[in-house]
């Protein structure tokens, strides 16, 4: 199950993601994010992964995708963390056969 959820304040809107990030709700995360960003009107936009429990290959294919279309975020943990900096240098072409 995975859980979005929309929070507006004046200089941010922050998308929270709860739950597992997998096949069906990858999908999901990517129209969620489209839509958001249709009237941001000068905010920033974030992904908050605080609650994201897990992950599967497609979960990091969408995050890559919006990586790369320039969607900032906010992890917590260490594995979030890393997770987050290896999509980065994939995108920089800085690392060699990082998914097997």
């Amino acid at each position: 199950m995975l859980k979005i959820s929309i929070l507006d304040t004046s200089s941010h809107r922050r998308l929270v993601i709860e739950g597992k990030l997998v096949a069906p709700w990858a999908a999901l995360l990517r129209s969620v994010w489209q839509k958001a960003t249709a009237d941001l009107h000068g905010r920033e936009l974030v992904i908050d992964l605080e609650g994201m429990t897990d992950i599967t290959e497609e979960g990091e294919d969408i995050l890559l995708e919006l990586m790369q279309e320039g969607a900032r975020f906010r992890p917590s943990g260490v594995f979030t963390k890393q997770g987050l900096e290896l999509l980065a240098c994939m995108i920089r072409g800085n690392v060699l056969e990082a998914k097997t």
